[in-house]
């Protein structure tokens, strides 16, 4: 004859077995995937660092182009903050274009991460003329309005 359970408690579920943490890399990689993705975004990160990055993919054998440039994330346990520098196109609406931006990165970040994104800082750091060559080709993403 079996004796009665000894647990603590209820059965707990299998989900909840376990801990999930998430890599500030990841949510980097989301948010700046999703950034580049908003009409009016010409490049993320700073005229210096997409120099090297543009250095740094002509090299064979270099690291392809970084999603992460221009985007710094911190990450807690449920929450997350992000920083964004952005380069715009001229003649485009900076306010607009960054609400854009934030709404795509708050809801591509809680969809993929279930991650609250508790802020998302943006900052313009150059404007793009029509007249001006890239530096680099900021890589290939499909562009929302």
């Amino acid at each position: 004859m079996m004796s009665e359970s000894t647990s603590a408690g209820p059965p707990r579920d299998p989900a909840d077995r376990g801990r999930t943490s998430i890599a500030d890399g990841v949510v980097e990689k989301i948010a700046g995937m999703a950034a580049r993705e908003v009409v009016g975004v010409h490049a993320m990160g700073s005229g210096l660092s997409r120099t090297f990055g543009a250095v740094r993919d002509r090299v064979p054998g270099g690291a392809k182009a970084s999603v992460t440039r221009g985007v710094k994330a911190e990450v807690g346990e449920v929450q997350t903050a992000i920083d964004l520098e952005i380069v715009v196109d001229y003649g485009v609406a900076i306010r607009d274009v960054a609400r854009a931006v934030r709404e795509n990165v708050v809801a591509a970040v809680e969809r993929m991460t279930g991650l609250e994104v508790v802020e998302v800082n943006i900052a313009v750091i150059d404007v793009k003329l029509p007249d001006e060559e890239d530096e680099e080709p900021e890589p290939g993403t499909t562009r929302i309005q």
